[in-house]
């Protein structure tokens, strides 16, 4: 049965139900339908912390799903996941997909800073130049969030300023 139909709180039935009647009167294919589903049982699964289920949704979605658009969520949560489990450029490969689909995802521009971001690591052992480097492309990162989302990203602007990596108006 899929984990849409077994969750037991009111809200997640409430969403469920709400979503299976628009999956009913949306003029979508099969296949649009399937992916949905697929993609909200691994919403589901994320939420709960059981990320090999999520991961299992997840990619079946992206099997089936053909828009581009709604495979660049897919694809970041996905990206999401590797963050969450410490597999870092597994997590990069994943957001660079979801951008290369939809490049207005500023939430995957500032998890790709903050995982570059981890070049604190190399300074830690000694290697200051490669901690640059790493900072560098955090900062990037930053401000490709930031363009496209001005009024967020607060912390990552407080660092782009003190680090004297971005000028801002």
């Amino acid at each position: 049965m899929p984990r849409s139909r077994v969750n037991g709180n009111f809200i997640d039935k409430t969403s469920s139900i709400v979503a299976n009647i628009l999956l009913r009167i949306i003029p979508t294919t099969s296949g649009e339908k399937k992916a949905f589903t697929y993609y909200r049982d691994g919403m589901l699964a994320q939420f709960e912390g059981n990320y090999a289920e999520a991961l299992q949704n997840y990619y079946e979605a992206t099997r089936l799903e053909i828009d581009p658009y709604d495979r660049s969520y897919i694809l970041y949560n996905i990206g999401l996941i590797h963050t969450s489990n410490g597999e870092h450029t597994k997590a990069l490969e994943y957001y660079f997909r979801a951008l290369e689909r939809n490049p207005f995802l500023p939430q995957a521009f500032n998890n790709m800073a903050v995982i570059c971001h981890y070049g604190e690591q190399a300074i830690l052992q000694g290697d200051s130049e490669i901690a640059e480097a790493w900072f560098d492309q955090a900062a990037e990162y930053w401000k490709q969030a930031i363009a496209l989302t001005p009024g967020n990203y607060i912390e990552a602007q407080n660092w782009l300023k003190i680090t004297k990596r971005f000028e801002f108006e």
